[in-house]
């Protein structure tokens, strides 16, 4: 964009045009060393803490210490169905229809409980595809159920490579693979948005094409959740899961959102590992012998509702309804486009973006080169306030995210960064 600045002003100027730059004081921002607030580029690891999480996690506390159990049904938000107070927003999320939504237990838990109803090896059709370098959960997860069935992950878990010299996938890689081994592949899960490299994949590419070779389609969207804009309905996967601790902002280690996709919300031949909070609500406490799955994907649930990180949770969500998935993937576009500029303008060899560069493959993460680098630079940004994430053996991975980012602080990050690799 010609019309950028690298200067403070500029940026500031910038921050005063943003419609979604009053967000960023309904968040707690934690302090540099100095104590002026950090630039936090983390919030693809650990989202910060809306002000509003205390006031709805201590309106639980002080239910459950004047009812006790009876907070169950007479709490101001009662927690027999709490679960339920999320699921319309989180859908929006995610573009999903609320039956084809749930929130529940945590990410790998989750997974495991997706490829149990979702992975059905035979012994022709039974290899899984992943995509490269995956969340390391990701990839215990699915070797673990490879091993479970009876299969040696060497042989029957296919890890999508990129090419020679490159850190990113190409589709048409993902399509001569198919055509070579798709009768023997049972599943595809792949990560909404790489880890690693910030690389956004095109769920519904992807999930035509594995339904196309009888596969099952599966997404982990820890990456891409709060993130990117999803549209998980008409994409037409068969099941998704997500973490809510990075962009979704629901406090460190907390619950997982799953999507099942309507087309299997009642399909009771699907095998599945059942509790009881997953049974029919009308005859739940009669207590009775047999399963009967709720329709949609509450019927994969296992426990009542944990109220407290629901309750954390919804604090969030209220943020995300108010703001909307639009207006934050636009602003998101503007800040990595601003933060990729500005990168640019240091005119550093040493400095190379491993995140595709069009923004419809990206979501908030930059994922920065630093050739030859150790973690020294990144613990002199630290000290000076940047708050972000090291990779080894050489990458920095920053995530301006549009809730609670200023392009202030993409500038100041580049500023710094530019100064600390020069000192290098």
């Amino acid at each position: 964009m010609s019309t950028y600045q690298a200067t403070l002003d500029f940026s500031r100027q910038l921050d005063q045009q943003d419609p979604l730059y009053a967000f960023r004081d309904r968040f707690h921002i934690p302090p540099a060393p100095d104590g002026s607030p950090a630039v936090y580029l983390c919030g693809n690891s650990l989202g910060l803490q809306p002000k509003a999480t205390r006031e709805y996690v201590n309106a639980e506390l002080d239910d459950w210490a004047k009812l006790g159990v009876e907070g169950h049904v007479h709490a101001r938000h009662a927690w027999m169905p709490y679960h339920e107070f999320l699921t319309e927003k989180m859908a929006r999320v995610v573009g999903a229809k609320p039956g084809e939504v749930v929130v529940m237990n945590s990410l790998t838990v989750n997974l495991h409980l997706m490829m149990v109803s979702f992975y059905l090896p035979t012994s022709k059709r039974r290899k899984v595809v992943i995509e490269y370098s995956p969340f390391p959960s990701d990839r215990y997860a699915v070797a673990s159920q490879l091993r479970y069935h009876g299969f040696d992950p060497a042989d029957a878990l296919i890890e999508l490579q990129p090419r020679p010299g490159t850190d990113q996938i190409h589709y048409e890689d993902l399509e001569a693979l198919m055509a070579e081994e798709g009768d023997q592949i049972a599943l595809l899960l792949i990560g909404g948005v790489n880890y690693y490299t910030g690389q956004a994949y095109d769920i519904k590419r992807i999930t035509a094409l594995g339904h196309q070779y009888g596969c099952m389609v599966g997404f982990d969207l820890a990456h891409a959740a709060g993130n990117l804009k999803l549209n998980l309905h008409e994409d037409g996967p068969d099941f998704a899961a997500w973490c809510s601790y990075k962009y979704l902002n629901s406090g460190p280690g907390s619950l997982s959102g799953v999507f099942v996709h309507e087309r299997h919300a009642t399909n009771q031949r699907l095998p599945r590992f059942s509790g009881w909070w997953g049974h029919d609500k009308e005859t739940r406490f009669l207590m009775p012998d047999v399963f009967k799955p709720i329709p949609g994907a509450e019927g994969w649930q296992l426990s009542n509702p944990p109220i407290l990180p629901m309750a954390a949770m919804r604090a969030s969500l209220d943020l995300f309804d108010e703001a909307g998935m639009d207006w934050l993937v636009d602003k998101t576009q503007q800040l990595t486009g601003y933060l990729e500029w500005l990168l640019k303008q240091l005119n550093n060899p040493r400095l190379s973006l491993i995140t595709p560069s069009d923004p419809q493959q990206r979501g908030c993460q930059l994922s920065i080169r630093v050739e030859g680098a150790d973690k020294s630079i990144f613990n002199r940004l630290s000290a000076r306030g940047i708050i972000a994430d090291w990779r080894e053996p050489d990458v920095i991975r920053v995530a301006p995210v549009p809730l609670y980012n200023s392009f202030e602080d993409v500038f100041l990050f580049v500023e710094r960064l530019g100064e600390e690799v020069g000192r290098s």
